[in-house]
């Protein structure tokens, strides 16, 4: 597991692309929904990609941190993320923060 998490190759969007395939045919569900979850991780420095000053709840008020946007479908036979993204919300800020940093989540 370590080896698959820290140093193995894969592309992060075959994997999601993987998950939403499994989902529709083993989860589907006419009455599921589709969850955003936006999550704040409070960051000590400015090396990881989309940190910076910003409000997040995980703290309260602004502090340096990174969040991210989950997308989850969830229906009565389980539930599974199928996307996400880093954003930033700063006053430096364009929104969402597509490319690379959306892999490192």
């Amino acid at each position: 597991m370590q080896h698959l998490l820290g140093r193995a190759r894969w592309d992060a969007d075959r994997v999601r692309d993987d998950v939403r395939e499994y989902a529709l045919e083993h989860l589907h569900d006419e009455d599921a929904v589709l969850v955003v979850d936006e999550t704040g991780d409070l960051k000590k420095g400015t090396h990881t990609v989309g940190v910076q000053r910003q409000y997040t709840g995980t703290a309260g008020r602004i502090e340096n941190s990174q969040v991210a946007v989950y997308l989850v479908y969830a229906g009565k036979r389980g539930h599974v993320a199928v996307d996400r993204t880093a954003s930033t919300t700063g006053p430096s800020s364009t929104g969402l923060n597509p490319g690379p940093a959306a892999t490192s989540c």
